[in-house]
């Protein structure tokens, strides 16, 4: 019998061995990386393709029944099944240089962005396919809380994108491949305590934003001193700026 998806969990299971393949290409862009934790790995149509490219793949699943199966469709592969949610795995337990790759769900996009990249033994690269919407917003000129995030402790690029078409059942949306190569921090998470507060209501003002932390006036100066116009929304600032000016009111 066939297995069907869970739309609970935002099942949507991408078949197309061509775009499969190019998604395992770029997680095996690193000769030295042989190993790969995928993230939801569902029937294995992907783990397929990174069996091919990697020596071992770890494969967290949360879904009971599909963490079960997935082993009896690779026998004699160096596979490890997880049944586990990912945003309680334990990174640390891999001691090899290892990626991360993984269809991810919509709903959970963010925290599992957020604990990859904020792992003690950090990937060497983390290949996720997501909605495209996301993937757009992380890599725009116009930021949000989640891009600065990420840019503070990876540099990021393109994949290819993947029509709605593609995936069994189709989703609403497109969805597109981003690539991360993680490195340290630059700043540290105070500065980001400071940027929830600036991004509390994204549509206001920057400068009404940051009124519990200094009058309106010292404020203004601030923002004058600095280049930032007293117009500025949460998006327009970048990471660097952000922490000019977190430097200069705290």
């Amino acid at each position: 019998m066939a297995a069907k998806n869970n739309k609970a969990l935002g099942q949507h299971w991408l078949k197309n061995r061509e775009i499969l393949d190019e998604i395992a290409d770029e997680a095996s862009a690193l000769d030295f990386a042989e190993k790969c934790v995928e993230i939801g790995p569902g029937l294995g149509t992907l783990t397929s393709s990174l069996l091919k490219r990697f020596k071992s793949v770890t494969a967290v699943e949360f879904d009971t029944r599909l963490a079960e199966n997935l082993p009896k469709s690779f026998p004699g592969k160096n596979l490890e099944v997880i049944n586990a949610d990912i945003l309680k795995f334990d990174f640390s337990t891999i001691k090899e240089p290892y990626v991360v790759v993984g269809n991810i769900p919509y709903y959970i996009t963010s925290p599992i962005i957020e604990k990859v990249l904020s792992v003690s033994n950090l990937p060497k690269r983390v290949v996720l396919l997501m909605q495209k919407e996301v993937a757009e917003r992380i890599l725009d000129e116009k930021e949000s809380g989640l891009s600065l995030f990420v840019k503070n402790r990876a540099d990021v690029e393109p994949g290819i994108l993947v029509p709605k078409e593609e995936f069994t059942p189709p989703p609403k949306v497109d969805s597109a491949v981003l690539i991360m190569t993680p490195h340290a921090p630059k700043y540290d998470d105070e500065l980001f305590k400071f940027i929830r507060l600036a991004f509390v209501s994204p549509r206001k003002k920057l400068l009404r934003n940051l009124a519990p932390l200094k009058s309106k006036e010292e404020l203004v100066k601030i923002f004058t001193e600095l280049g930032i116009s007293t117009d500025a929304r949460p998006a327009d600032l970048h990471l660097d700026t952000y922490f000019a000016l977190f430097s200069a009111i705290m």
